[in-house]
């Protein structure tokens, strides 16, 4: 009986935020998130400004162009 191995891909294809969460969706299907407490930037941001996210680096990041704020997905990954 063999298993296949299913391939990781570290890249974000969604983001949301919450009240107090970044959830980052991963192209594998995993899902990341973190307090947003950790990213001042968007704790203190209109929920129009969070909303206002695009993908960077081919999903290696977010960037909030309003806030100038940017978050890898590696890092993400490694805090988790």
């Amino acid at each position: 009986m063999s298993i296949s191995a299913v391939k990781r891909d570290p890249t974000a294809v969604a983001v949301a935020v919450t009240d107090d969460r970044l959830v980052v969706t991963l192209a594998d299907g995993r899902e990341v998130a973190a307090p947003l407490v950790w990213f001042p930037r968007l704790v203190d941001a209109t929920a129009a400004q969070r909303g206002n996210w695009r993908l960077i680096g081919r999903g290696q990041g977010i960037n909030w162009p309003d806030l100038d704020e940017d978050v890898s997905v590696a890092s993400l990954l490694k805090a988790s």
